[in-house]
């Protein structure tokens, strides 16, 4: 599976300039399965989401749905939604033929105050695409193992992210240590640049499920990375060395 991840230098509060950016970089490429970007990638990382986040009927949904037809790819990445008076962080997965799933970010990050604004996802979801099973994760999610552990039902897990600089080793270590414990490739993709309330350097990468870097975009620039994923290899792995089968069964409530 070739999926290409955009570390981008995200323009505050302007979908169109976000997009045209995005769009050319998707441009450059062919023989693509999945396009991820990172969390807000149209507007930026914004706790209070009143006059930026986007509605229902979204521009930056229907250019995902577009570009997924038009280059016969998936396209995943997360936007500020409002729907029905209520603000999501909702992560949307396009299929090649405009299916459309998504995820809605379930640990709200207190922190920053998103969750005075945002409404919870309850939804763990995980995609089927060519027969690869994928676990949609956004930011903060990261540090909640039990939310993200493998119950044998997920084969890649997607966090994107607006993760700002002075906690980036955090990121770094974390995707590492999600691939590992949950015997798993992981894809984490940030963003670049600066929002009126932080700086991002980046640090977006693809880690295998022993925790090694297998590719990764340069810290403090905008950039891509491309990897292709051998399913193969984690299926033999995860054969060969069954740690999954091991894990402590639980429930959550």
């Amino acid at each position: 599976m070739k999926i290409v991840i955009l570390q981008t230098d995200i323009v505050w509060a302007n979908p169109s300039a976000n997009i045209q950016k995005a769009d050319e970089i998707i441009n450059k490429y062919e023989g693509v399965d999945i396009f991820v970007l990172p969390e807000m990638f149209s507007t930026g990382f914004c706790t209070k989401p009143e006059g930026i986040a986007e509605k229902s009927d979204s521009g930056t949904l229907e250019w995902m749905k577009q570009t997924a037809q038009r280059k016969k790819c998936a396209i995943a990445g997360s936007i500020a939604l409002e729907e029905k008076g209520q603000y999501y962080n909702r992560f949307y997965f396009v299929h090649p033929g405009g299916t459309v799933e998504w995820y809605d970010k379930k640990h709200l990050f207190t922190y920053g105050g998103e969750h005075k604004h945002f409404t919870a996802g309850t939804r763990r979801v995980i995609v089927n695409y060519k027969d690869v099973r994928i676990l949609l994760q956004i930011c903060y999610d990261l540090r909640f193992p039990v939310w993200s552990r493998n119950r044998n039902d997920y084969d890649i897990a997607f966090y994107v992210a607006s993760w700002p600089t002075p906690r980036v080793e955090a990121w770094k270590m974390l995707l590492k240590a999600r691939a590992i414990e949950n015997q798993c490739y992981v894809v984490g993709v940030n963003r670049v640049g600066k929002d009126p309330n932080c700086d991002y350097i980046g640090g977006s990468a693809v880690i295998d499920p022993y925790g090694k870097v297998i590719a990764a975009c340069e810290d403090g620039k905008a950039c891509e990375a491309v990897v292709d994923i051998d399913m193969s290899e984690l299926e033999a792995f995860r054969k060969k060395f069954p740690v999954l089968n091991d894990a402590d069964s639980f429930e959550l409530v």
